[in-house]
């Protein structure tokens, strides 16, 4: 009878003694790889069989033939510099992109090759050999990082932002960074009287902030002598006050724009009181962004004031400069295609003038001097780059007066246009500003009064040379009204140039310079104005300042008994808010 036979008992013996033998060999490799990451594990690597997609981030998937149990070259010893060589990114993955933006192969290619038959230098580690000890070499990370990143499972300590704190975690990084230079700033800052957003200003004024507004309030006070004040060939000399009220309105919104820019003043004349006369001009400004390339400006302007002394439009034996006033306003819409832009803007102004008062208590009507000016303007640019914007300029304008004949018998209605070209500018913010050259015609409704026409230049630049110097730069042409028999406008042509200059953030020195010539059209009259000044502004803090001002202001004329000279000197104070 077959009876069953039974394993002998050393097979099960022995199945676990093999078992024991490799949980041993594991333990013994898993001792040695925790004290030195970049050391094999005996052929079998704990991380492979862990939960996750790529293995530890901090020490990524690798295979590898087992190193000896020599010491590191890459280990640092205690005191020693950390190395800095390349480190692969944090959390980066053994394959597929590399966030370093480091190419291994490119990095292989670009390494010299050791010459045959040269020793290496004493001290020096031993490069690998093989193109897979070399990636392995590359990819696993310094001994000094992988000790500063916590092991799995345990938290990075909480350390305050601070510069210090920066500056340590930025080494922490793939890449080592490298030293980045001080920024350069794109331009010079704006001279110290120049109020600006930043507040660099210290004596700038702070405003007032109202609701959604912030509110400039200022005034001026100003004692002066003038040598001349009737601005005539034999004037007579005569203190004169000027008081100068002004206010500056800006919004504070997210979007939209409302300005405001209101200046009054009024002179008052110790000798001359048939001279004395206010003025006033009054902008407002609106933005409405109707989308992000189309907006409309908006602007309504009240003027007040009196013929200058010394223009001929003045009636002889006045008692007072009769006053006059204008009042209008402007809409434009302008649209943007990417760089090209149109805008069509049009408007209408009033002017009235006081009837004339005499010495001897009659009055005068200047009726005939009363008209409506109705204009329209097209506009095209081109922004070729942040700094230059190129423009063509189209206008016409229609005067039509209330009287269709004046005092003198002339029908004096008009029609303008003009053609102009020119660009803006804006080079970091250096040279700052507006260009234009063109033409200009005038035609009237009454055949014996002749045309006007000819070369227009206008402009408004402002050059930055340095933080201290500001230079301006203007030019402007404009056909003005007349009353004088046979002539049918003042063709007037205006340049200056005015040069600010800061000695320090509270004294500022400026020099002007300004010609004009004045060609009476239909008669040869033909005047030069010239005008010379010198300005020192002491700025005691943001709410004082102390005028001194010396100007000249002479005429040359071709007709006779009509040149002048006259020297102002000036001291004022202005409060600001």
């Amino acid at each position: 009878m077959l009876r069953r036979a039974h394993p002998p008992p050393a097979v099960p013996f022995g199945a676990l003694a093999l078992i024991a033998a490799l949980l041993l060999a594991a333990s013994a490799g898993a001792q040695t790889g925790s004290q030195d990451p970049s050391q094999g594990l005996s052929g079998i690597d704990r991380f492979l069989l862990r939960g996750e997609p790529d293995g530890d981030p901090r020490n990524p998937q690798r295979f590898r033939r087992p190193q000896s149990g020599a010491q590191n070259p890459n280990a640092t010893r205690a005191g020693e510099p950390s190395n800095f060589d390349y480190q692969p990114g944090v959390g980066a993955g053994a394959t597929g992109f590399d966030s370093s933006n480091i190419d291994l192969r490119r990095k292989k290619k670009t390494t010299q090759k050791a010459k045959p038959g040269s020793k290496a230098k004493a001290g020096a580690a031993a490069q690998p050999s093989t193109p897979a000890a070399s990636a392995a070499t590359a990819a696993a990370p310094s001994p000094a990082i992988a000790a500063s990143r916590p092991l799995q499972g345990q938290r990075r300590p909480v350390v305050p932002v601070t510069g210090d704190a920066l500056v340590a975690a930025a080494t922490d990084t793939a890449v080592p960074r490298r030293a980045v230079p001080p920024q350069r700033p794109l331009s010079d800052p704006p001279l110290p009287d120049q109020p600006n957003a930043a507040g660099t200003d210290p004596f700038g004024p702070t405003g007032v902030l109202v609701g959604g507004f912030l509110l400039k309030p200022a005034v001026e006070f100003t004692g002066a002598h003038d040598s001349n004040a009737p601005r005539t060939t034999s004037g007579k000399p005569s203190w004169y006050s000027l008081v100068a009220p002004e206010l500056l309105v800006n919004s504070n919104w997210a979007r939209h724009e409302l300005t405001a820019n209101l200046r009054g003043s009024y002179t008052s004349y110790e000798n001359a009181s048939d001279l004395n006369r206010p003025t006033a001009d009054a902008k407002v400004n609106g933005r409405v962004d109707v989308t992000t390339t189309t907006r409309m400006d908006l602007e309504g302007r009240f003027q007040l004031g009196t013929d200058n002394p010394g223009s001929p439009n003045i009636q002889a034996g006045l008692r007072k400069l009769p006053i006059y006033t204008t009042l209008g306003g402007t809409a434009a819409l302008t649209q943007s295609f990417n760089r090209f832009e149109v805008a069509l803007k049009g408007g209408a102004d009033r002017t009235v003038y006081q009837p004339s008062v005499f010495t001897d208590g009659t009055t005068g009507s200047n009726d005939d001097r009363d008209y409506n000016r109705y204009l329209g303007i097209v506009r095209t640019s081109y922004e070729l780059n942040p700094g230059a914007k190129p423009f063509v300029e189209f206008g016409a304008d229609r005067r039509l007066h209330d009287l269709a004949v004046d005092h003198g018998g002339m029908r004096r209605d008009s029609d303008g246009r003009y053609l102009k070209g020119g660009s803006t500018f804006e080079i970091s913010r250096i040279l700052t500003g507006e260009v234009a050259v063109g033409w200009i015609e005038r035609s009237y409704k009454d055949p014996a009064l002749p045309g006007i026409g000819g070369l227009t230049v206008d402009s408004s630049l402002t050059w930055l040379p340095s933080a201290l110097t500001a230079i301006k730069l203007t030019a402007a042409t404009t056909v003005d009204e007349s009353t004088l028999a046979g002539v049918a406008g003042v063709f007037r042509r205006d340049v200056g140039i005015q040069v600010d200059h800061a000695f320090r953030r509270w004294l500022i020195a400026t020099l002007k310079f300004t010609h004009g010539f004045d060609d009476y059209v239909g008669s040869t009259r033909a005047d030069d104005r010239y005008a010379l000044s010198a300005l020192v502004t002491y700025k005691l803090n943001r709410e004082w300042q102390l005028k001194a001002e010396y100007r000249r202001e002479w005429l040359r004329s071709n007709t006779a008994g009509a040149d002048y000279t006259a020297d102002v000197v000036l001291f004022g104070l202005r409060l600001q808010r």
